[in-house]
């Protein structure tokens, strides 16, 4: 089984994958979309990853504000993990995903990638570092033998 990572955003959806000794992150792609409330093409394209890579659950960015409040992003990742829930089938988990598209864009900056094409990866890295930090929780809780089903 692996781990996908999603980082949803107004017009774009990063898309990682785990390992399957779910160890590490690994981006996939950018689905990107013509307009903000049409996410049948969006879902579609997450469902034939979900076959392709065998994957067993999602872990989704929920975009909390710095203080700890929900905005706006929150309720539309909100509404897409209900979407995502139904469409899958899959356990749709929520992660915290606070300051990751700027170390996304920092990460990509040190490596060298030029400005114009920073935009098409931001939120691949994004969804890795999400999913990443998730597959992470899981070692430590498995060091500190937590129950890790979750």
């Amino acid at each position: 089984m692996r781990i996908m990572g999603l980082d949803f955003g107004s017009k774009t959806v990063g898309v990682a994958v785990s390992d399957e000794l779910l160890i590490t992150a690994q981006g996939v792609e950018t689905i990107q979309r013509k307009s903000q409330g049409k996410l049948r093409q969006t879902l579609a394209r997450i469902q034939a990853l979900i076959e392709e890579y065998q994957v067993g659950r999602i872990v989704l960015g929920f975009p909390r504000n710095m203080n700890h409040t929900q905005g706006e992003r929150c309720q539309k990742t909100l509404e897409f993990q209900q979407m995502l829930e139904k469409r899958s089938g899959l356990e749709v988990l929520l992660w915290d995903e606070r300051l990751t598209t700027v170390a996304a864009e920092r990460t990509l900056m040190e490596s060298g990638v030029r400005r114009e094409k920073r935009k098409s990866y931001v939120d691949q890295i994004a969804a890795v570092f999400i999913l990443q930090g998730y597959l992470d929780s899981l070692a430590i809780e498995k060091e500190q033998g937590v129950n890790t089903e979750r």
